[in-house]
This record gives C-alpha cells, sequence and structure tokens, in this order.
C-alpha cells in the first residue's frame, strides 16, 4: 500500500510541477491557423425582450422571477435582442473569429412545441445572417437551461422520456429553417437536486443529444458542413494530500463530474464507480443506447474556471438518502492564489492538466474552450486588470496544452458583455463590454480586458507586462 501511495502521490507531484507556469510571452500566430478565438453569451442572459413577440416564460424566467438571482431577471438583460447588430460591430471591432450564442426554445417554438414563431424564427436567421455577412462564425448552442416552462409544468422537463422526442422535433424545425447555418453544441441543463433526478435527467439528455447528432449526421451535415457536439462543465481536481484516501477521492470526483457525461459519450456507459455509488437511481442504457449515444460527438465543448483541491468524505457515504454530492463523498477546497477572494484564482495549469486528462483518458476528441473567464464585482472599474491577468494566464496555458498536443481547436472567453448571471444576477460580471443598466439605451463600454483581447487577437505581442502596457498605449478597437 505504502508503494502504492507513492506512485500515485509521485504522479500528481510532476504533474503539477510541469506545468506549474503557462508560456509568459505569446501572440496569437503561435496558435495554429485554423484556431477559434470567440466570446459568449446565452439567450435568457443577454437577449431580453422576455415577454415580446411571442415568446414564453422558461424554467429561466420562473427561478430569476421568485427572487432566487438576487432580485434580477433577464426580461431586458442586455437587450440584445434589439440591439445585436450594434454588438456584432462590437465583435468585429474586437477582432472576434466566432461568437457562440444559444437558441431560446420559449422563443423559437413558445409552449415548447408546435409550430415555429416566426418573429423567433426571423431575430435568430437576422442574427446569424449578421454574423456572417461581417466574417465572424456562429457557434450555436441549442438549449442553455432554459428549457419552456410550459414543457417542466406537462412533463417536468428532462425527467420524462418523452421530451426526447419534442427536443428532436425542435432541432428539426432549426435545421430545416433558412439560412441553415448550424455548428449546435447542445448545452446540458438539469433539473432538481433530490437522490435520483440529476441522474435521470442527464441520462434522457444524454439520450435527447445522441438522437440529434444521428439525425444531423444522417440528414444535414453534408449539406450543411457544420459540427456537432455537447457541452459540459469541467473543473480540475487535486489531492488536498498525498494520501490513498485523497488520491483516489480525487479520480472519483473526475469521474462523477467529468466522467458521467464525457465518459458515457466516448465509452458508450458510465463509470463503474459511478454506476456502484448510484445503484438503482441511475438509468442504465440499453445496448442500443449504449451504440448510439458511444461517439456521438464532432468535438466536445467545455467550461473551465477554476480548479479545487479535493477531500475524502467517508462520512457522506453514511447518509441514509444521498444525492449526488454524497456519492462522491469529498469535499472541494478551494486553491487561494493572490487574486481577490471575490475572484478566481489564477491557475492555468488546471487547464493544462484538464485537457492533459482528455488526451490521455478520453482518445483526445476535438475540443472547443466555450466558457472561461474571470468574475469580478459588476460596477467595479473599467480597469479590470484582473480579468487581463485572468485571461493572459489561461491563453498561455492553453497555448502550452497546444503545443503539447491536445486537440483543442478554439477558446472563447465568457461572457462578451457583463450579462445576467444565473446565481449572482447583476452583482457579478465576466464581461470584455460593461452594459450600464441606468441608462435607457443600455450603452456600451470597453473594459482594459476588451483592450487586451482586441490587441492579442490583432497581432500584439503578450508579455508578462501585458496589464502595464494595454493601460500605457490601449489597442483602438476599430483598427483592423
Amino acid at each position: 500500500m505504502v508503494g502504492h501511495r507513492f506512485c500515485l502521490s509521485l504522479f500528481f507531484l510532476l504533474a503539477l510541477a510541469v506545468t506549474a507556469f503557462s508560456t509568459l510571452e505569446f501572440s496569437r500566430d503561435d496558435f495554429p491557423p485554423e484556431f477559434i478565438f470567440g466570446s459568449g453569451t446565452s439567450a435568457y442572459q443577454v437577449e431580453g425582450a422576455a415577454f415580446q413577440d411571442g415568446r414564453t416564460p422558461s424554467i429561466w424566467d420562473t427561478f430569476t422571477h421568485a427572487g432566487s438571482a438576487h432580485g434580477a431577471t433577464g426580461d431586458i438583460a442586455c437587450d440584445e435582442y434589439h440591439k445585436y447588430k450594434e454588438d456584432v460591430r462590437l465583435m468585429v471591432e474586437t477582432g472576434l473569429d466566432a461568437y457562440r450564442f444559444s437558441i431560446s426554445w420559449s422563443r423559437l417554438i413558445p409552449y415548447g412545441r408546435g409550430p415555429v414563431n416566426p418573429k423567433g424564427l426571423s431575430y435568430y436567421n437576422n442574427l446569424i445572417n449578421e454574423l456572417i455577412s461581417h466574417g465572424i462564425q456562429p457557434h450555436v448552442t441549442l438549449c442553455h437551461s432554459d428549457l419552456p416552462q410550459a414543457l417542466e409544468d406537462e412533463y417536468g422537463g428532462w425527467l420524462s422520456r418523452k421530451i426526447l422526442a419534442i427536443h428532436l422535433f425542435l432541432v428539426v424545425m432549426m435545421l430545416e429553417s433558412p439560412p441553415q447555418r448550424c455548428s449546435t453544441p447542445f448545452g446540458n441543463c438539469t433539473e432538481g437536486n433530490s437522490s435520483s433526478e440529476p441522474y435521470i435527467a442527464a441520462h434522457h439528455i444524454l439520450l435527447a443529444h445522441a438522437s440529434v447528432v444521428k439525425l444531423y449526421w444522417k440528414k444535414y451535415q453534408n449539406k450543411q458542413h457544420g459540427f456537432i457536439g455537447i457541452n459540459v462543465f469541467a473543473m480540475w481536481f487535486v489531492p488536498l494530500t498525498n494520501t490513498t484516501e485523497d488520491i483516489i477521492a480525487t479520480q472519483r470526483a473526475q469521474d462523477f463530474y467529468l466522467g458521467w457525461i464525457v465518459g458515457a459519450l466516448v465509452f458508450g456507459d458510465y463509470p463503474e464507480i459511478v454506476k456502484k455509488r448510484a445503484g438503482t437511481r441511475i438509468p442504465a442504457f440499453t445496448i442500443q443506447e449504449s451504440k448510439q449515444v458511444k461517439g456521438s460527438f464532432d468535438f466536445i465543448g467545455i467550461n473551465h474556471y477554476f480548479t479545487t483541491y479535493i477531500k475524502n468524505n467517508r462520512e457522506m457515504l453514511k447518509m441514509d438518502q444521498r444525492d449526488f454530492s454524497a456519492d462522491v463523498a469529498a469535499d472541494m477546497i478551494p486553491i487561494q492564489d493572490d487574486s481577490p477572494p471575490d475572484q478566481f484564482s489564477v491557475l492555468p495549469w488546471g487547464l493544462q492538466q484538464l485537457l492533459e486528462y482528455f488526451k490521455r483518458v478520453y482518445g483526445s476528441p476535438p475540443i472547443y474552450i466555450h466558457e472561461n473567464g474571470q468574475r469580478t464585482q459588476r460596477n467595479s472599474t473599467l480597469n479590470d486588470t484582473g480579468r487581463v491577468k485572468y485571461l493572459q494566464g489561461y491563453i498561455g496555458g492553453l497555448l502550452d496544452a497546444v503545443r503539447n498536443g491536445s486537440n483543442v481547436k478554439g477558446y472563447f472567453i465568457w461572457s462578451f458583455l457583463d450579462v445576467l448571471e444565473l446565481l449572482d444576477g447583476y452583482e457579478s460580471s465576466y464581461g470584455l463590454y460593461y452594459v450600464d443598466l441606468d441608462d435607457p439605451d443600455l450603452k456600451r463600454y470597453p473594459k482594459l480586458s476588451a483592450h487586451w483581447y482586441s490587441g492579442f487577437l490583432k497581432g500584439r505581442n503578450i508579455t508578462p507586462d501585458g496589464p502595464i502596457e494595454i493601460q500605457m498605449n490601449k489597442t483602438p478597437l476599430s483598427d483592423a
């Protein structure tokens, strides 16, 4: 046992040692020519117009109107529904290759099923055409945690298998409607926090996703030349101590939080530890379902913000009724650097190790970093040096991972604008652009990070003094 503990500990220590620092000086030219850089938002967080032109409530409307986001709602948000042309101009000025946004199911097909809403369809067609006409790739998420409330009320949302056929209908309507250009990572949205509901909802999401991919590959991909995948939230974990218990718990956390979805997609089944701990609470794939789910992606999108310590907690297994967290039986303990306590620690080695894990365990699938960004307090300052430090560290770390063979195809900063955040409402911000919510016109203002990212995208050489250099010589956003 001592030797086993030493070997496992040595592996983690070496893994940290070889990736403790990211590349300090780099430019966009150091990335492959076809590498995509962009930024993103999602429908409910940015569009506004929540009760206009036929849109009906989603579960996110219900959540925020219950006061769960510090009293904030997406009723108006950034009003991109009316200001999308202005925002696309900002994307062009910033130098984005691509924009990741989502489709509001409630706007496109009110009440979740039935006829397509022409005004909703027109909005998304207009947005896509506006992006393409300015040379910006649309990267579209079909569901970003905003299931129509009508489907939640009628079926219990993703807890019912009936929603699989309804979701497939949504996809058909999207793909059959002009302009027929689409790359569709499917957002991972779950419902409930009881002992079994997360497992049931995720199971149905995987089956719905696999059905969509099968349809897209068979009927649309050759005509539309798009690509389709799924999006997962991906933290990186390291053991708090070098004890065997914490090291095993760290792998267990990876199996639950990442392998639960990605393992099923790559191998056609859930990790053994997940099935063992969840028991009859997690549905089993039939042989046919396993074949359909396995390999059902052209890429995997990951949202990565932070790395955390893992400490084994065997007491959780003694609970009479266990939920997902108790099944993991581990505590997450933040890793704190010199960043302010309300910001994420800048630990790019965590992203590097996460990508190395994808390469080693999952066969190096094509990956897009769909979300990566720094949290700050809203209305604090346009001089967001903490965000610049974070982005510089993580893009430098990403470059190291690409050079080391990681199959990453693109990187998207979360978020392009200061949007409504899921739990924080408008208390925190991640945006490159500040949106003045007190201004009737919701004026957008570039932060220091927007100038930094624009400079990087336009070829500026990035150095360790990046934030200082940008303050002294900001890149004009209108420069080509």
